[in-house]
């Protein structure tokens, strides 16, 4: 009864908050399941080969450590797309703080692990996606540890309000490489082709946007919404409410798109 008293603007604004998270943490459940099946499955029938067709030279003969840094990236990319959403949830921190607290330093554990790692797989090991996304995805490591780093600090020093902004952000930049996959298949869902970028090589200008997009964006975005939380402004929650409903609406088609087209079919 008590967001029915809210004026409309923000009860717009706190729904379609709530609506675009639900959906995000459907999306990243199913992408979590499909990490855990094709990935782990592959490693329980010894089928590795499974782990090339999903990730070019995920797997290289010889190549120890390479191999070792790229399972670890896999396990905690899991871990990641797990946690991450639960860490936001109210009646998760209320009713099971002893659980919130153990999961949350897991979950900065892996952030600061996977960020790392991905970091000498993308500049020793390489990855498809050539100079420019090796940068973009540095970036996101940097920013996930800058992120990672303050939501710590700020849990220690008791801080709850700037520890809750900080694990919001973190939460947004961790979600960038679920954010490319799904908004790169919406893009394909849409056009019916690689419009835009060159397929073989995985370069082109809809590539760089949408590493922008996913990568730097966000962090911009959550600065949007904690403005627009407490603002007063009815002209900024629409605002923010419009271009909220138009994203989620796209990540949504992305979603199944990803869902239906990427994810299925490779389990």
């Amino acid at each position: 009864m008590t967001s029915l008293k809210q004026p409309l603007p923000r009860l717009v604004f706190t729904n379609t908050v709530r609506t675009w998270f639900v959906i995000a943490f459907i999306g990243q459940l199913i992408f979590a399941v499909y990490i855990i099946l094709l990935y782990g499955g592959a490693a329980i029938t010894q089928d590795l080969d499974r782990w090339n067709a999903a990730a070019p030279h995920a797997m290289e003969e010889g190549g120890t450590m390479g191999n070792l840094g790229f399972a670890v990236h896999v396990l905690m990319a899991a871990i990641i797309t797990i946690l991450g959403p639960l860490q936001l949830i109210p009646n998760v921190r209320a009713r099971a703080p002893r659980f919130h607290r153990i999961s949350g330093r897991v979950y900065i554990g892996a952030a600061f692990l996977t960020s790392i790692v991905g970091l000498l797989l993308v500049w020793l090991k390489g990855t498809v996606g050539g100079t420019v996304g090796h940068i973009f995805v540095s970036l996101n490591a940097i920013i996930i540890m800058t992120c990672a780093w303050f939501a710590i600090t700020s849990a220690r020093r008791r801080q709850f309000a700037h520890h809750r902004q900080w694990a919001i952000r973190l939460f947004l930049a961790m979600s960038g490489v679920w954010m490319f996959r799904v908004f790169l298949m919406m893009w394909l869902m849409v056009h019916g082709a690689p419009v835009g970028f060159d397929p073989e090589t995985f370069t082109g200008p809809f590539l760089t946007c949408l590493y922008v997009s996913v990568y730097v964006l966000p962090i911009a975005i959550v600065e949007w919404y904690l403005r627009t939380s407490t603002s007063k402004q009815t002209s900024q929650q629409w605002g923010f409410s419009l271009f909220l409903a138009v994203l989620t609406i796209g990540m949504s088609i992305g979603i199944f798109a990803a869902t239906m087209g990427m994810w299925l079919p490779r389990i």
